[in-house]
Formats: structure tokens, C-alpha cells, sequence
């Protein structure tokens, strides 16, 4: 066979190889997507933009991330993910996720998110509003109700849904995508819906109807007016929440909708399977014991809460054994001075946050202040502007500079491990960020300037020597910096040791900016 026949017959076959691949579907689906920001309500900017911005390093710099992927887009609401990034980037841009991405979640108000599970594990921040969370934990219902600064972990499938609480107040939630577990196909992540046809669709209406019908002990009546329902997406209105009115309230309707459900049944010729119960009861119609259908029911069958079991939940009004969300803005910072403060969050403080390796800090500047040169050494870190402007200044390990970028609010960068870098606020105003890190570890940063760098404790004729000069020379450059952490950008008079403002105090044992780096 000559080399043209046989290059004519592998042509098609590399083809439908490149097609059928899994990085290619993520390409498609990553660079398919419109680029950039735009301005949104307030300081919160996570929408799309026509013809701006691109990928991490496209302009904005190396370790800007302003691409935005629409994941969810409903009448109440949205869902827009960056996808993280991995260092070193692989060669030719081959597929090679990073461990997170950043979601931002909006919901106008009275909106339901409505029950899913998903192939990522969630850590929700409240930005903005306040929401109520029910999810399973142990094999229980747990509702817990989350306000300004709360942070919430979900385990990767475990079924959840959200609810706005707030009254006239759109709620905006920033979440970490642990990628992980994720399936790794196209879409940052994978959503599984529990009930209804459309968008979005359930898992079960892929089943055959007797199967279903067997498996939830119902007829096809009530498979179809409840189970398999139209559905007007993922997030939508509702102008009370189906369960409220109490216990008393549901439990007077259930029996109002058992003695209406016979003439139901015989007008819809529903079909119930035999073999699962009295041999004699020929009219399961007839059956006015059995309780209409309703979310609250589906939600508890399909999760496996039995009679008893959501019976139980109830009487434990869904606190269940899950531990309380923890709030940002409630605790001591664990470091402040004069130019601001830290808060880290780590497996110590919050237990869930070790199910998923993953941080969360908080960082305040007051203008013009500086959170010093420092090295992650234990995990890469993600970070949201959350007011405020600024600049974010990466170094290479080779010594140049990788990156010095401006950032307002809304914007997304990241940080390899291990590469130095700092933030400085502009003098403006305050500037404020937050984020996840990649480990739940506790940080030890290590600070290449101020009070605590490995400058000062180090200082000796050892690393005299390994700069070159004389070590009282070294040693004075080293003191010159009073402050810790956070520093003024601009100080006073150089020279000298006069006063360059209020010293920091340490609030912990060791200055905590826990995964800041």
C-alpha cells in the first residue's frame, strides 16, 4: 500500500482521536466562551464581556485570571466560574487542570437554587445578603442560614439547594470549585439535578417509568406531576418556600390531598406495581392512607430519608450534627497593625475545610500599605478583589519580576506556590481581598521584608557571606523596617531609626496571613 493511501487513511482516524479526546472538549469549551468583565452592581463585577480581556497572562498579566465561563444562566439568577490555572503551564497548551476554580453565585431575591449534587466539593463565602443552605451530612437534612462573611463547606456529592432569604436583597455568593473529584470533562463542573424535565433534567428521567414507579412506590400519575415536572431552570422565583407554614400547616394539607386523591387517580389512570403491600388491595386508588407527594417527600426519598428518618429531622428542626458555618468578619484577625489586618482560615479553626485540602483567608489594607514580600511554601493561592484597588507584584524564581498588574474589585488572580510576591493598595483607599488556598494546613508564610523576615532571624555572618558585604552593613539594611506583615509603601524620611508609625502586634504566637501566599 502506497505512503498516499495510507496517509489518507489516517487522516480521519487522527481526527476522530482529537475529537473524542477530553482536553480537547475542555479547550473548545474554555476558548469557546466570551472574555473579560464587565461592570456590574456595586463592587461586583463576574459578567462576561464582548471582545476584552483573555486568558491568564493575555494583557491584564501572567496571573490575572479574567475569563469568565457562564455555567448557569436562570430566570433568578447565575453562576459564572474562572477556572484555575496549573504551573508550570503544560507544552503546546495541553489539558492540565488546576486543583480550583472560582465560582460567583448570584440569586435575585425570593429565588431557589434548586436541589443538585455536584462532582466538586463547594466552600460558599457570602459576599452580599444572606441565604439558607439545606444540604445532607451523615445521612441527615441540615439547614443552616448564612449572612455577610459566613463561610459553608459541602462535601463533592452531597445534595444541596439555596434559597435567598434576604429580603429585596440579590445575594452573592464567591465559592471555591475543588476540581479534584471532578469527572475532568468539559465543564468546570458537574451538576446533577434531582427532579423535573427540561432545563434542567433530572437523573432519574433517564430510568424507565415502570422502573421509577417501583423504586418510589408511586404511580405514573404521581411520577408525572411531580418527579418529572417541567422546570424553568436551575434557579428560579417563588413567592413562598413549598415547605413553609410549619408542621401542623403540612401535615392538615397531606390529608386534605389524601382523601382528594382517589378521583385523581381513577381521572388519570395511574398504575401502581403489585407486590408491595396487601395482596387484596386490588384499588390502590382507593388508598386514602397514602399522603400526596410533594419536594420535601422527593427530596427525603431520594436522599434516603425514610418516614422515620425525616420524621427525625423534623423534630431536630434540620440542625443536625453539621458544624456551624464560620464567619470572617465575627473573629479576631490574626494579625493587625496600623496599615491592617489578616484573618486565615484553616483546618484547625474550621474541621470541613480538611475534607477538601483547601484555605480561606481575608486581607485589609488602609491606603497605600503594603502586605510584605513573602513565599507560600505549602499551597498555591487564589484571590478575589473584594474592594478597593490595587497592585499585585509576582517574581519569577529566577529573579524577574513575572508580573506587576493593577486590580480593582472583581478581579481574580492566583500565585504559584512558592513564587515570591506581594500587594500594595493604592493610595486611594482601603483594599481588600480574599480567597482559598490549596492546602488546609496551617501557613507559615515566609517574609522576605519587615520585623519577621528570614532576613532578620537569620542575620549572621552566614548570610552576610552570601550577599557579599560586610555584616554590620547587612545588618543595618535589615533593622531598618520596623513594621511586620503589613508596611507603609511610602514611609517617612529614610534613614535612620526614627518613628515610621505604631509597631504590628502579633495577635497569635506568629503573624497569621495563612495562605495569603
Amino acid at each position: 500500500m502506497g505512503h498516499g493511501s495510507m496517509a489518507a487513511m489516517m487522516a480521519p482516524l487522527l481526527l476522530l482521536l482529537l475529537l473524542l479526546s477530553p482536553c480537547s472538549a475542555a479547550a473548545a469549551a474554555r476558548y469557546g466562551e466570551r472574555r473579560g468583565w464587565e461592570e456590574g452592581e456595586g463592587e461586583w463585577r463576574p459578567e462576561e464581556e464582548e471582545g476584552k480581556g483573555g486568558g491568564g497572562g493575555s494583557g491584564r498579566g501572567l496571573f490575572v485570571l479574567d475569563r469568565l465561563e457562564k455555567v448557569v444562566e436562570s430566570e433568578g439568577g447565575q453562576v459564572r466560574v474562572v477556572r484555575g490555572q496549573p504551573w508550570p503551564p503544560t507544552p503546546g497548551g495541553a489539558c492540565r487542570e488546576g486543583l480550583m476554580h472560582i465560582g460567583f453565585i448570584t440569586m435575585e431575591p425570593k429565588t431557589l437554587f434548586v436541589p443538585q449534587y455536584l462532582d466538586s466539593s463547594l466552600i460558599l463565602f457570602v459576599r452580599r445578603g444572606d441565604v439558607k443552605v439545606g444540604y445532607i451530612h451523615k445521612d441527615e437534612l441540615v439547614e443552616r442560614k448564612l449572612k455577610m462573611g459566613d463561610v459553608l463547606h459541602i462535601d463533592a456529592g452531597s445534595t444541596f439547594y439555596m434559597v435567598n432569604t434576604g429580603k429585596g436583597q440579590r445575594l452573592q455568593i464567591i465559592c471555591s470549585i475543588d476540581a479534584s473529584d471532578s469527572l475532568g470533562f468539559g465543564p468546570p463542573y458537574q451538576a446533577f439535578f434531582l427532579g423535573g424535565t427540561g432545563n434542567p433534567t433530572s437523573v432519574l428521567a433517564g430510568f424507565d417509568p415502570k422502573t421509577l414507579a417501583i423504586a418510589f412506590n408511586a404511580t405514573y400519575d404521581e411520577l408525572a406531576r411531580t418527579l418529572l415536572a417541567p422546570t424553568r431552570g436551575p434557579i428560579v422565583y417563588y413567592t413562598s418556600e413549598p415547605w413553609s407554614g410549619g408542621e401542623e400547616e403540612r401535615g392538615q394539607r397531606d390529608r386534605h390531598d389524601a382523601r382528594d386523591r382517589g378521583a385523581r387517580c381513577k381521572e388519570a389512570g395511574a398504575w401502581r406495581p403489585g407486590g408491595r403491600g396487601e395482596e387484596d388491595d386490588d384499588d390502590d386508588c382507593g388508598d386514602d392512607a397514602r399522603p400526596a407527594w410533594s419536594w420535601r417527600k422527593l427530596f427525603n426519598r431520594f436522599v434516603g430519608l425514610g418516614a422515620a428518618g425525616a420524621a427525625a429531622a423534623n423534630k431536630k428542626d434540620k440542625k443536625g450534627s453539621a458544624p456551624e458555618p464560620y464567619n470572617l468578619y465575627d473573629h479576631k484577625p490574626g494579625f493587625r497593625n496600623t496599615y491592617g489586618w489578616t484573618v486565615a482560615v484553616d483546618k484547625h479553626d474550621y474541621e470541613p475545610l480538611d475534607h477538601s485540602d483547601i484555605g480561606v483567608y481575608l486581607v485589609n489594607l488602609t491606603a497605600g500599605s503594603m502586605l510584605a514580600p513573602h513565599v507560600n511554601p505549602r499551597a498555591t493561592e487564589y484571590g478575589v478583589v473584594l474592594g478597593g484597588e490595587g497592585t499585585v507584584q509576582v517574581v519569577f524564581p529566577n529573579g524577574s519580576l513575572a508580573m506587576s498588574a493593577a486590580v480593582r474589585a472583581g478581579d481574580v488572580f492566583w500565585i504559584p506556590r512558592y513564587f515570591a510576591f506581594c500587594q500594595v493598595a493604592s493610595r486611594g483607599g482601603p483594599f481588600e481581598f480574599f480567597g482559598f488556598t490549596t492546602s488546609a494546613r496551617r501557613n507559615r508564610p515566609q517574609f522576605l521584608a519587615g520585623a519577621s523576615s528570614v532576613f532578620r532571624t537569620m542575620l549572621g555572618p552566614e548570610l552576610a557571606a552570601g550577599f557579599g558585604v560586610p555584616e554590620e552593613d547587612l545588618r543595618e539594611l535589615m533593622r531598618a523596617q520596623d513594621e511586620a506583615v503589613i508596611v507603609p509603601s511610602f514611609p517617612g524620611k529614610h534613614g535612620g531609626k526614627g518613628e515610621r508609625g505604631k509597631k504590628g502586634r502579633s495577635e497569635g504566637e506568629q503573624p497569621v496571613i495563612g495562605q495569603v501566599a
